[in-house]
């Protein structure tokens, strides 16, 4: 009587599944929809906030700015300016501009979070203070720019954080970011230095 070869009776190991090349892509979609929806989830909620809540007309005050006006100007100055450094350093770090500058993702990374943050205390005051308002062209593209903003933000850090994402998702979502605080410069601080004067 023969003994079974064992190398015939041991079950054969099955390959690996070969990965479907429409799953990654569907993935990178996705990877993209949820944070742009959850974005526009934010910029939603905010203009109906704004528009629903009763405006209080209470002042933002700082010590050495002659008022309200132009502590929020500022204030968004300083931001485009350092939405502009975003640009510049994004360019040099996707080699469009050959630039030997020391700490560039640091530069890139603490400009954007820095923008963001001197432009808080000015949305708070618009929403809470001013309200959603619509009475006028520029004010209604302000309205609804500064509810963009915030939208784009939260759009591009929860796409920093996907996997399968495309190349283009994060320039993309930063130039809409980018575009959004350009146009919120522009009918904010521009023109209150325009109209009321270049000073603090």
């Amino acid at each position: 009587m023969t003994t079974p070869d064992p190398d015939l009776t041991r079950p054969r190991a099955t390959a690996p599944p070969v990965p479907s090349a429409a799953a990654p892509a569907a993935a990178s979609w996705t990877a993209v929809a949820v944070p742009v929806a959850v974005g526009t989830g934010v910029a939603v909620v905010l203009g109906v906030y704004g528009r629903l809540h009763t405006a209080t007309g209470l002042s933002l005050a700082l010590p050495g700015f002659s008022g309200t006006l132009y502590v929020k100007a500022w204030l968004t100055t300083l931001a485009f300016v350092l939405a502009l450094v975003q640009i510049l350093t994004a360019m040099v770090l996707d080699g469009r501009i050959t630039v030997d500058l020391p700490n560039l993702p640091a530069v890139h990374r603490w400009s954007g979070r820095f923008a963001v943050l001197f432009t808080v205390p000015v949305a708070v005051h618009c929403l809470y203070a001013l309200g959603f308002r619509f009475d006028d062209p520029r004010v209604l593209v302000h309205s609804l720019v500064g509810c963009l903003l915030y939208g784009a933000f939260t759009a591009k850090m929860l796409l920093l954080t996907r996997p399968w994402l495309p190349r283009w998702a994060v320039p993309a979502v930063g130039g809409v970011l980018f575009s959004v605080l350009v146009a919120l410069w522009l009918t904010s601080s521009l023109w209150v230095f325009t109209t009321a004067g270049f000073h603090l």
